[in-house]
């Protein structure tokens, strides 16, 4: 399959949970005692639809072959005051950092962050009671059961930001697919023209002594790309959580410091808090330069930011930006 269906980042989902099973208006009557009383059971809960983290998920791609979740109704109650068993709950496994969102009002109703962690998307109905529960001192013998509530039914739809450790950001051509196929185990789709990178990568970096970190590469970004030209917004938004934010920009710029501002420009505009993020500056292609090269664009660069100068093709400068990485990853611990 090619990656542009691979990897999918938003889905609309149509879901049904449970109803309740209802309430049994029943009353026991033995061979000795044919009015023994009301001894109705209660119905069973209708199934939730639960979402649950799941760690070892990078898309929402599975949920393209169950577009309608349908969760199991409660069973009614009967005589004996046995309750009806509940329905079996449906857990929809999701990559972290997926949201959800009620397609009708447009709110936000989950947000999954961690692997294992649990929220009722749709709560299935409540079972009703049975008729045993209405027997009063002066109405021994209640005709009341309640039935089962309804569940709930909707479209809900379902979006993926990529929770990767760095991101990189770069004009289409910057060389950041070139860069994480020799840094990580994925292998990206790569070319020399802009806009290959249709949908973000990911890859694991192997660092020292078995750890490791993620990386991303985010699509382009163009000038225009925070009001929703080009790729721009459906992108933007994978870079929103990740803790560092890594600029890929090519030694053969024409000005590299226009470039690094046009971006952060892209940025600021979408959202003003990625600029609270850790900010690192890779200069890529950089075995075309010598020492005298990379002497004036260091002087380009903004002082405050670390930068340094690599190459995927020979593998320049590697090791010092996964230890870099490593080092601004771990500072706030």
């Amino acid at each position: 399959m090619s990656e542009k269906s691979n990897f999918v980042d938003q889905i609309r989902i149509f879901c049904r949970s449970g109803h309740g099973g209802a309430g049994s208006k029943h009353f026991m009557r033995t061979k000795f005692n044919p009015k023994a009383g009301p001894d109705g059971g209660d119905g069973g809960r209708g199934a939730h639809i639960i979402l649950r983290g799941n760690k070892n998920l990078w898309t929402l791609l599975h949920l393209r072959y169950h577009k309608n979740i349908l969760a199991e109704n409660g069973e009614s109650g009967s005589g004996n005051n046995s309750s009806g068993r509940s329905g079996k709950d449906i857990y929809v496994d999701v990559p972290l950092g997926t949201i959800a969102y009620d397609e009708e009002t447009g709110e936000k109703e989950a947000e999954i962050l961690e692997d294992g962690q649990e929220i009722i998307l749709m709560k299935g109905g409540r079972g009703g009671l049975g008729n045993a529960r209405f027997a009063t001192p002066t109405n021994q013998a209640p005709e009341h059961a309640q039935p089962g509530e309804e569940g709930e039914e909707g479209f809900k739809i379902l979006e993926l930001k990529v929770l990767a450790d760095v991101g990189l950001v770069g004009f289409p051509n910057a060389g950041k697919s070139t860069l994480l196929s020799v840094m990580t185990a994925a292998k990206p789709k790569i070319a020399d023209y802009a806009f290959t990178t249709i949908n973000p990568q990911l890859g694991m970096v192997e660092y020292r002594n078995g750890r490791s970190f993620c990386i991303a590469d985010l699509p382009g970004i163009i000038e225009g790309a925070a009001e929703g030209k080009g790729l721009g917004h459906r992108f933007l938004r994978h870079i929103e959580r990740n803790s560092i934010l890594l600029f890929l920009i090519p030694a053969d710029s024409k000005d590299h410091r226009k470039e690094f501002d046009i971006l952060l420009n892209e940025l600021r505009e979408y959202n003003p808090e990625m600029l609270e993020k850790d900010f690192v500056i890779a200069i890529s292609k950089s075995d075309m330069l010598d020492d005298e090269l990379k002497a004036a664009i260091s002087k380009e660069l903004p002082a405050d930011i670390p930068h340094l100068f690599i190459s995927s093709l020979t593998q320049q400068g590697l090791t010092e930006l996964k230890d870099l990485l490593w080092k601004v990853l771990n500072q706030s611990e």
